[in-house]
């Protein structure tokens, strides 16, 4: 009898220490739709922002250069895109990792399997940071990954608590010491010189450097950003564990009212960018338009979820599924392609274009890759840099082709 229940016990242990990567066929179809559009608005603001100019030049006048069309475009994207599709990224960062960190809950590797997944996107990151573009998210993502990873295993209060007072003090901040002093103005006019020469003109060796030079530059926003990014982790592990994303649980049934507060009050929020509150003053409008940030990103998610979630709605968004299954790969390829497109080493289009100019070219990019990643997916259960990362987490070759 002992003998029996040692071998069943073996067996177990066996069977558990056999992980595998989820199975494409099990996967939420909302999430990698939400991710999709996500994916959309990060590109759209990083081709307008900070390939087609020096992400610099916004500190340091808010006027933009070229037609009347330009400047209403690039309003609608400050107002409505910008931060909030990081920040809706973040969020569903954060849901990434609490679906990873239940999958792997029957094996004791689980930490193990984590913490290697977390290594490999800031070795990414990294690489993508100096070697591409310096606007990278992915090394940052980590960093804020671990201190995710950190509070998963706590009491389920945990993440909700650290949650709201990360939340709270990004919104407060501006009432608070600066963590870093952002660069002095006569250090971002000549950034900007700088780059509108080495950028438009310089080989990849001269922009490699110039790049790396900057690099101090970015450190104050990503500390800036930080409590933001860890907090909608933790959102997004919360939303994970309530059940938000299972069709007719308690939570999805309020999704409707988050959405259509988020949407409404957040953009009543954000439209009104520059009114200064009614006399409160400027640290009032920065709280104010973060508040507004997180509002939009939470607003527009549920929209996309809701809408997903009946038979039009899939029918309609379908398409975004796919390019959101593969944005690890996606989002690497844009910074391929825009560097090709704006860099020296390539067209040199840099400080040359318009804002409807440099975000006509980022669409056409995304609507290619939405039809790639479609082919892709009907070939592989993977997008490449996706399946090199399950590799590595998983330290064994996973299956790459469909059958």
């Amino acid at each position: 009898m002992a003998a029996a229940q040692s071998g069943s016990m073996k067996s177990q242990l066996g069977a558990a220490l056999d992980v595998q990567p989820i199975a494409p066929a099990n996967r939420i179809a909302s999430i990698d739709i939400v991710r999709g559009l996500a994916l959309f608005g990060v590109m759209a603001i990083n081709v307008v922002t900070e390939f087609r100019v020096s992400i610099f030049q916004q500190f340091l006048t808010a006027r933009v250069d070229g037609t009347w069309f330009d400047r209403v475009l690039y309003s609608i994207l400050m107002v409505g895109i910008d931060l909030k599709a990081f920040a809706l990224f973040s969020l569903l960062f954060g849901v990434g990792l609490a679906i990873q960190h239940d999958h792997l809950s029957f094996t004791p590797r689980r930490t193990a399997l984590l913490l290697r997944r977390l290594a490999f996107l800031m070795l990414v990151g990294a690489a993508h940071l100096v070697l591409i573009w310096n606007g990278d998210i992915l090394f940052e993502y980590a960093i804020a990954g671990f201190v995710v990873l950190a509070l998963l295993s706590g009491p389920s209060w945990l993440p909700i608590a650290a949650g709201a007072a990360l939340l709270a003090v990004f919104v407060a901040a501006p009432y608070l010491p600066p963590v870093a002093a952002m660069p002095d103005s006569s250090w971002m006019s000549n950034n900007v010189s700088e780059a509108a020469r080495i950028y438009s003109s310089g080989g990849f060796g001269e922009v490699l450097s110039f790049r790396i030079k900057e690099l101090p530059g970015f450190l104050p926003l990503h500390l800036f950003i930080f409590p933001r990014t860890v907090a909608l982790m933790l959102l997004g592990v919360v939303a994970w564990r309530h059940d938000v994303f299972r069709f007719g649980s308690t939570a999805n049934r309020y999704l409707p009212w988050v959405a259509a507060v988020g949407i409404a009050v957040g953009g009543v929020m954000a439209a009104s960018q520059g009114s200064h509150w009614h006399g409160w003053g400027w640290k009032a409008e920065l709280s104010f338009d973060r508040l507004a940030t997180i509002l939009l990103a939470c607003g527009y998610g549920a929209a996309i979820i809701v809408t997903s979630q009946t038979e039009g709605g899939r029918r309609l968004l379908a398409w975004a599924g796919p390019i959101g299954r593969m944005a690890f790969t996606n989002y690497l390829m844009q910074s391929l392609i825009f560097g090709w497109v704006f860099y020296g080493y390539g067209l040199g289009l840099f400080g040359k274009l318009g804002v409807t100019a440099a975000l006509g070219i980022g669409v056409a990019v995304y609507i290619l890759q939405v039809i790639f990643s479609i082919c892709w997916l009907r070939q592989f259960r993977f997008g490449p840099v996706e399946w090199l990362w399950r590799t590595v987490m998983y330290g064994t070759w996973q299956p790459f082709a469909k059958a």
